[in-house]
């Protein structure tokens, strides 16, 4: 009986699961595939950048040449996984019409839209109502937010339509291209690997750094010289007018004074790691107003993976942990998308001994940000993937349980205008 179950369990939700994954590989052979792009190009005519329609009559043509097709091609795939189930598991064969009965759901529903139904939009087509975003992109599902970035941000990208896995799997989660990246400690080792990996990613860098000289990377043997900022840590509030015009922020900058515990080297530990960080975050967060802004603004924390493991550093652990727990925290209610960087010993200037290079960890990042990988972990210690992920979930939870939500966060959010 249990393995009647089971197995009816997973039919059920597999065809489920299934006909999601047909819809999201029609929707990335529409972006390819001649044939499917005349049909599909109508979808994206439809919508203004507040997901208003230009008019009623595109609106409902778009379904009859998009959506109706798309849930077409959804139903006969999951016909014939139904058939296979008829004849691999003839007892349990009709919970693999589950997935056919789901896809009939989003026939009926394009059907609906495209006669022109009253209310048949508003009751169905959830990812394109217009008004205030009320979060940010989400993880795992397909939300407003998450979806607009596939009409506004960039076409070749955000294909999925209901769960992310897809999108994850081949990197288009998240699209960098075109995004104004600022990257603090752009002088650094990792900071220069960081802003070589994005700029091949199609974004527009931008190095912050305390020096006085210009930031250069190399691309291609040539030396390269990128748009630099110059900053100071206590004088943060210089770059807001700077921070308006970024899409993503990466906090990166720090120091390690190694065996050193004088009162000097923990003020400086503190300021540098922690309290300056903390306050750029705070900075950059002010800036996210628009429907643009809470879908396409980004923070990227180099948190380290001191905040679970020894450094043998301890006021680099004491810092970067005391970072983290306020990260951990302040993302509870963020606007827009926070990472973490967990990163493992690299070599830098900070860490001569570091086991793995900063061009190979800078890979790494941005490879798992377009996964849209909020924890972005990247280290040669299998206890990290365990370890920290465990604490993140538990401080997290604890913070939820024991604090209350943050009014000027909760108010910039609810201050936000309707159009992108």
């Amino acid at each position: 009986m249990l393995t009647f179950w089971l197995t009816a369990a997973a039919w059920t939700f597999g065809s489920i699961l299934y006909a999601e994954l047909v819809r999201d590989l029609y929707h990335v052979s529409a972006h390819v595939w001649q044939p499917l792009s005349r049909l599909h190009n109508w979808h994206h005519r439809v919508f203004r950048p507040t997901l208003t329609p230009v008019n009623e009559t595109i609106y409902r043509e778009a379904h009859w040449y998009n959506d109706v097709p798309e849930a077409s091609v959804m139903l006969v795939f999951t016909l014939l996984l139904w058939a296979i189930a008829f004849v691999a598991t003839p007892s349990v064969h009709g919970f693999a019409a589950f997935g056919s009965l789901y896809t009939l759901g989003f026939l009926g529903a394009a059907i609906a839209r495209g006669a022109g139904i009253p209310g048949a939009d508003t009751l169905t087509d959830l990812t394109h109502r217009p008004g205030p975003f009320e979060a940010p992109p989400s993880r795992w599902s397909v939300n407003r937010t998450y979806h607009w970035r596939h009409h506004f941000d960039n076409q070749n990208a955000y294909f999925c339509g209901t769960f992310t896995v897809v999108d994850k799997l081949m990197g288009t989660a998240l699209s960098l291209k075109g995004k104004t990246i600022a990257v603090t400690g752009a002088s650094g080792t990792l900071g220069r690997s960081l802003l070589t990996q994005l700029q091949q990613s199609g974004a527009k860098v931008i190095a912050l750094t305390s020096g006085d000289r210009p930031v250069v990377i190399d691309r291609d043997g040539q030396p390269q010289e990128i748009n630099t900022q110059t900053w100071k840590v206590g004088e943060e509030s210089n770059l807001q007018a700077l921070f308006e015009t970024v899409d993503i922020l990466i906090l990166n900058h720090g120091i390690n004074v190694h065996g050193d515990r004088s009162a000097d080297a923990i003020s400086r530990s503190y300021e540098i790691n922690t309290f300056s960080t903390w306050r750029l975050m705070e900075l950059f967060l002010t800036t996210v107003r628009s429907n643009r802004d809470i879908a396409c603004k980004e923070i990227w924390v180099n948190t380290s993976e001191a905040e679970v493991n020894p450094a043998f550093s301890p006021l680099y652990e004491l810092s970067k942990r005391t970072l983290g727990d306020l990260v951990t925290l302040r993302r509870l209610d963020a606007p827009c998308v926070v990472r973490k960087l967990i990163l493992g010993p690299f070599k830098s200037n900070l860490n001569p001994i570091g086991v793995m290079s900063a061009d190979w960890v800078a890979e790494q990042i941005v490879k798992q940000a377009r996964s849209d990988a909020r924890n972005i972990i990247v280290t040669v210690n299998p206890l990290t993937f365990i370890a920290f992920p465990i604490k993140e979930f538990l401080v997290g939870l604890y913070f939820k349980l024991f604090s209350r939500r943050a009014d000027d966060l909760a108010n910039l959010n609810e201050s936000k205008p309707e159009i992108s």
